[in-house]
């Protein structure tokens, strides 16, 4: 019976008892379904993105539809009166008045002159054209009879009251302008209209709601609108931008305001959590039931403690899963119970399996103590691959992506603007096939929630002081940069899917400073965020993968935040910096990426810290020609190049970072040029950005004179210090540079070739207080030509020769102790100047000097070791090579 009865009587019937009541609330999925599709008023509640997804509530979104098609006649309600009351009662003298053939009135301005405040207009079916503008003095509503299309309506319609409503109408232009509807101080609702080849213009005070119309090559014009809301619409083929929001939000407030605040306050409470099977089908293309479903998880190790990580982030875990390598599982396992693993033949490359027990009983006896170096207690850590950054517990913490609920809560200016309603509100609307989504300029606000952008040449432009809040929406398939950025524009874009566009995902610059939270951008044609021209902004926990350029590209002066992003298999590099683009880049994920995991080149001058970047197909972090920089507290592992690539022309500050297990060299400089074929596709002089290059002018341009941590001092030299560099795959830093370079104070250990490799230095490489260990060859070679100074060093037990040179400089104060060949050798034209250091090997002479080699050796403390050749062998013939005041000390058992 229920299910026959009308809408007043349905509700009458929920008011009997509460079993009634219960009654009527189950009849959702049945007749409320039924009352929600029969109305001509709106259509599927969730058109026209997704209208195969039913609500969650039929009633509950008719109740939204009712109460808003009702909005309209809320001008004149007395404030005591209820609302629901006013809802159902009649407006006493209200008509019905009908327009066209066989109605009462021939045409609508007819009807107009004869109407009274709140007459209902009904168009007959047909096409009802109006010559001339035509002007709208009472408040009436007008409604097409019908199907929507069966009535047309050829009119320009100026309104000058305070209040009218048009439903199921097509709206269609005149001869003499292609302005359909215009208002500058009333409220006008659409509901359920088309408009064609049209203009609606809404000037403050003035304002609209829209829902469930149709814009074909149509747009809207809102001028300082303080809020409008447009819902369910579809916007196609539009030859500008389809809305266009120009001017700040006006301070004057016609009466309608307060009713579109409550109304868009309730959906924003009624869609509050994304319901996961409402997500688009975007969202899922190309990625399984979830973004990351089919890749293989494994478990990343930070400190001492685990955190279950994707492997499209992290393929391997900082120290390996235990499964796929034994070493570090069973070195984590000992670091745990507190003990201290000795070193196999992997790790040092030692012939310690070879020997006999006699002779390790002999070599123990000779041993001597290296634990008073300075950097010798970080050792039993680099073995058991502890990561020693306080900063990395940071990263540890931050690994996992935050949601957006999480970020909301912490950041009070992204929940204020999250909540804000100003200007243009704009949910569930499509926009696709046109040239242009929105366009807001000269300090004009809108938000866009729920909506899909597709196959537009951009989908948001927001410019001149303007500002954009964006949550939940789709863009992608756009033929130019998907949201773009400029003039000091600003906003929060949050929680959004961008993809498969053709130029950047999101571009920020000239001033602009948007914050960009918990977004998927991928799978883009160029790069997935740019920041050019003095750009700012907050980029935060998003995850961008899958561009064929750099996942973040800044330059020119761009100078953003960028912290807590999941950035992995990118095409080219994961962020790459350049031309005197700088950032703040802090606890990253950078992972798997084609090229560098950060590349920095031509004036780039970025602060990275606490970043996690591995398992890069190509190497870990690249200083490119004139690339400059802060490296501080990263955890560069796991790269199929080196772990660090550095131009010699560059000046980049590397502090404090764990560089391992990257399959060649830890830390290389070179000093050849970049050649154009060097380039990352989209990292080279592709890129167009011809007018940043004249907006950012230059260093000096005020804008850019932004603060650097008082941390941060300018350095004249690179410098490479306080570095763990441990078990990579070729040298653990290799250098052949035609500047100048300091390597101060670095843990470089079991690295399988020598520990420090000096091929080329045309200009003094110092090389001080580093603890050099374990590498399966020397611990330092110096070739030919190469000047070079070693100062302060721990090298000890390296499976090779100390110390091997052929180059010039000084070696000073060194503790050289327990490699498997000699502490020191000569070689060539070597011209060194040994002095004042501590040497022992066990097998081999303490120094060996051998061809052309000269300088001096002389008050150095040598101690024997258990072979009987001389502990020195002057074997040079050089005249100039001075040996003496060296102390000679021979093992005696007691």
């Amino acid at each position: 019976i229920l299910s026959y009865l009308r809408l007043p009587d349905l509700g009458r019937c929920s008011l009997v008892c509460r079993a009634w009541y219960e009654l009527v609330l189950s009849l959702d999925k049945t007749h409320w379904r039924q009352l929600c599709l029969g109305c001509l008023e709106h259509r599927h509640p969730n058109w026209p993105n997704q209208p195969g997804v039913e609500p969650p509530s039929w009633r509950e979104a008719f109740k939204q539809h009712y109460l808003a098609s009702k909005t309209w006649t809320k001008n004149t309600q007395d404030p005591e009166s209820s609302n629901c009351f006013s809802l159902f009662r009649r407006r006493k003298g209200r008509r019905r008045l009908c327009v066209g053939a066989g109605g009462e009135f021939g045409s609508l301005r007819a009807a107009l002159a004869a109407a009274s405040p709140y007459d209902r207009l009904v168009l007959l079916p047909g096409v009802h054209e109006e010559q001339g503008e035509v002007l709208l003095k009472v408040p009436v509503e007008v409604v097409g009879q019908g199907k929507l299309g069966d009535v047309a309506l050829l009119a320009s319609i100026d309104q000058h009251c305070p209040t009218a409503r048009l439903c199921n109408v097509v709206f269609m232009p005149t001869g003499f302008t292609s302005v359909l509807y215009k208002t500058t101080s009333g409220y006008v609702q659409f509901d359920n209209c088309n408009f064609e080849s049209g203009q609606l213009q809404i000037h403050a005070p003035g304002t609209c709601q829209v829902k469930f119309c149709t814009f074909s090559q149509s747009s809207i014009h809102l001028r300082s609108v303080a809020l409008c809301v447009l819902e369910n619409c579809e916007f196609t083929g539009s030859e500008n931008a389809s809305v266009t929001m120009e001017g700040c939000p006006s301070s004057d407030r016609n009466w309608a305001c307060k009713h579109l605040a409550v109304l868009a306050k309730s959906y924003a409470a009624s869609v509050r959590e994304p319901d996961p099977a409402g997500c688009s089908v975007a969202r899922r293309n190309g990625w399984g039931e979830s973004l990351l479903g089919p890749v293989r998880t494994c478990e990343i190790v930070v400190g001492e403690e685990r955190s279950s990580f994707l492997a499209a982030v992290g393929a391997q875990a900082v120290l390996g899963s235990a499964q796929e390598d034994t070493e570090f599982g069973e070195n984590l396992r000992a670091a745990k119970e507190g003990e201290y693993p000795a070193l196999d033949s992997n790790s040092s490359d030692s012939d310690s399996d070879l020997r006999s027990d006699d002779e390790e009983d002999a070599q123990a006896a000779y041993k001597l103590p290296y634990q008073a170096h300075s950097l010798s207690h970080t050792l039993a850590d680099v073995a058991h691959g502890r990561l020693q950054s306080n900063g990395l517990h940071a990263l540890q913490r931050d690994l996992k992506l935050k949601s957006l609920q999480q970020e909301l809560q912490q950041d009070k200016e992204a929940q204020s603007l999250a909540n804000s309603l100003q200007g243009c509100i704009i949910r569930q609307c499509l926009f696709r096939d046109g040239k242009g989504g929105i366009l807001i300029y000269s300090r004009g606000q809108a938000k866009l929630e729920r909506s899909i952008f597709r196959d537009l040449t951009y989908a948001v432009r927001c410019i001149q002081n303007s500002k954009v809040i964006m949550l939940r929406n789709d863009i992608h398939h756009c033929k130019a940069s998907g949201i773009f950025l400029c003039l000091s524009a600003g906003g929060l874009i949050a929680d959004n899917d961008i993809h498969s566009n053709c130029e950047a995902g999101v571009d920020i610059r000239k001033g602009a400073n948007p914050l960009v939270l918990c977004n998927k951008i991928h799978s883009g044609l160029r790069s997935g965020i740019v920041v050019v021209g003095n750009g700012k902004g907050i980029i935060r926990s998003n995850q961008i993968y899958g561009n064929k350029e750099a996942g973040i590209y800044i330059l020119y002066n761009g100078n953003p935040a960028v912290s807590g992003n999941h950035i992995f298999q990118g095409l080219a590099a994961g962020i790459a910096v350049n031309e005197n683009g700088r950032g703040q880049i802090t606890g990253n994920v950078i992972c798997k990426n084609q090229w560098g995991g950060v590349d920095i080149r031509h004036g780039g001058d970025p602060v990275l810290r606490n970043n996690l970047i591995s398992c890069g197909y190509s190497d870990g972090v690249v200083v490119g020609e004139r690339g400059k920089g802060l490296f501080e507290g990263n955890t560069i592992y796991g790269n199929k190049g080196c772990g660090v690539w550095m131009m010699s022309s560059s000046l980049p500050h590397l502090i404090n970072n764990q560089i391992s297990h990257n399959s060649i060299y830890g830390v290389g400089v070179f000093c050849r040029k970049d050649d154009a074929g060097d380039y990352p596709p989209g990292q080279g002089d592709s890129e167009s950005f011809q007018d940043e290059r004249e907006v950012a002018g230059g260093e000096n341009d005020p804008d850019s004179e932004e603060e650097y941590p008082a941390a941060r001092h300018p350095i004249s030299v690179a410098l490479v210090e306080l570095n763990s560099i441990n078990h990579n795959g070729a040298a653990g830093l290799h250098v052949q540079s035609s500047e100048a370079l300091n390597i101060v104070a670095n843990v470089i250990h079991a690295n399988r070739d020598g520990g420090v490799a000096v091929l080329q230095s045309s200009q003094l490489t110092r090389i001080a207080n580093n603890s050099i260990s374990c590498n399966s060859r020397g611990g330092v070679l110096v070739e030919a030509e190469c000047q070079v100074e070693l100062r302060g060093n721990g090298i000890y037990e390296n499976s090779s020769h100390g110390i091997i040179s052929k180059g010039e400089g000084v070696i000073v104060e060194n503790d050289i102790i327990g490699n498997h060949g000699c502490g020191v050798q000569l070689l060539q034209t070597a011209d060194m100047k040994v002095t004042k250091n501590r040497i022992q090997s066990f097998r081999h002479y303490g120094i060996a000097l051998f061809d052309e080699a000269k300088g001096q050796v002389q008050e150095n403390l040598i101690f024997q070791g258990t072979s009987k050749k001389s502990i020195l062998r002057p074997t040079s013939s050089a005249k100039d090579c001075i040996i003496h005041n060296n102390v000679l000390l021979t093992f005696k058992k007691r």
